[in-house]
This record gives structure tokens, C-alpha cells and sequence, in this order.
């Protein structure tokens, strides 16, 4: 039987896409899902499939994965989004790097199955960014919300944004703390029918992101 996996999947209002994401994690993957205040019926949907659900009040993406991170149990821990975008059989290959000893974080970067799945401004915001933290020595050329590492390391970090600013705080103190970063292709597809992203499913969603990521920057210009 395989070593159990936690995976923390943040989760506003994503009852339409959770049944065929909980249903797809490979076996020995166990799901943990955040509610951050959904009011679709999330909680009720993720419990019927399955997943432990815990709640995290303080609205915000990095304030969902850190309560996951913090309820997991697992040496090893995923994050992947709720809505359907990314296939969780896809785990498995960010896994494995960590699990080997050859990386201490993985991150996946997004390959579109078609053209119009990434919008153009979600990419423009998130080439911007990559390109500054390469020029800090951070090696990406995305910042997907898909990723494994090790919980008590995950933990040890310190990342403080709980907002969208979270991906980008944690990479930047991975680096700053020496962690071998590996970038791998994953397939990004729409999300599922009847949700909405929160960041790159609108401008204002976007224009959200890049001032939490401008912040980071700001607040990180020196990490130790």
C-alpha cells in the first residue's frame, strides 16, 4: 500500500468542480479540503466524496493553504487547486523529485491544453514576476498554485502573506534558504463548469494578485 500523501486543495466555492478532482487523486492521496467561506454547499460536496474538511475563516489564499498545511499529517504534502484545472494523475510526477531526495520543492508550470484557457493578462502578470525572481536567482517561469514539498520544511519557512502573495513569499524564502526548486510541466485545462477563478478569471482578479505580489517584493527585497 502506498505511504499516504496529503493533498491541501483551498476551496471558495467550488462544489461544481470538486466531485471529478477527489475522484481523479491517484490512490494513497488523501485530500484535504479548505473551505475559505463558500457558499455553494463546498464542505457538504467535499465530505460526501471523501475529502476531511476543515475551515479557515480568514478569507484568502495563503491564509486556506497554510490551515491545510498545518492539519496535514503526512511527511510529504501537495497543494493543487479545487476548480478542475489541473489533473490530479499529474501528482504523482511532482511527488517524485521530493520523495527521491533530488528536490526540496516541486512546482508545476502550466502548459494550456488550448488556446484561451490562460488569459492573456494572467500571463503577461505572471511572466513579469518570474522574470524578477530569476533575476533574484529563483529559477520558475511560472508560479502555479500546484506544488509538493515537505510539510515540517513548508512549515519551518515562516511564509507570513495569506493572500495571493503566498506562492511568491514561499519561492522567495525557499531560495533565500538554499532549497533545490524543480519546475515541471503539468497540463492546465478550463476549470470546471459553474466556478470562476479568483485571480486570473478577470483583470480586477489579476490587478488583486500583482499588487499582493508587489507587496512581497517590497517586504522581501533582502530575504534571509
Amino acid at each position: 500500500m502506498p505511504t499516504p500523501i496529503d493533498v491541501v486543495l483551498p476551496c471558495l466555492d467550488e462544489a461544481a468542480a470538486l466531485p471529478a478532482v477527489l475522484t481523479a487523486l491517484p490512490p494513497g492521496y488523501r485530500a484535504i479540503v479548505v473551505d475559505n467561506g463558500s457558499r455553494d454547499g463546498s464542505p457538504e460536496v467535499a465530505a460526501r466524496h471523501g475529502a476531511r474538511v476543515i475551515h479557515e475563516p480568514r478569507r484568502g489564499y495563503g491564509a486556506a493553504v497554510h490551515a491545510g498545511i498545518e492539519a496535514a499529517d503526512t511527511e510529504l504534502v501537495c497543494v493543487l487547486d479545487a476548480d478542475g484545472s489541473f489533473a490530479p494523475r499529474e501528482l504523482p510526477a511532482l511527488v517524485a523529485p521530493v520523495a527521491d531526495g533530488l528536490a526540496d520543492l516541486a512546482v508545476g508550470r502550466r502548459r494550456p491544453v488550448r488556446v484561451g484557457v490562460w488569459p492573456w493578462h494572467a500571463r503577461v502578470g505572471t511572466a513579469l514576476v518570474t522574470t524578477l525572481l530569476r533575476r533574484r536567482g529563483v529559477p520558475l517561469r511560472d508560479l502555479s498554485p500546484i506544488r509538493v514539498a515537505r510539510r515540517e520544511a513548508l512549515l519551518a519557512l515562516g511564509v507570513t502573506d495569506r493572500a495571493f502573495g503566498y506562492p511568491l513569499e514561499l519561492v522567495i524564502r525557499a531560495a533565500a534558504a538554499d532549497w533545490r526548486i524543480r519546475e515541471l510541466d503539468v497540463t492546465y485545462a478550463p476549470r470546471a463548469a459553474g466556478t470562476r477563478s479568483k485571480v486570473s478569471g478577470s483583470v480586477r482578479g489579476t490587478l488583486r494578485a500583482t499588487r499582493d505580489f508587489a507587496a512581497v517584493l517590497r517586504d522581501m527585497r533582502e530575504p534571509r
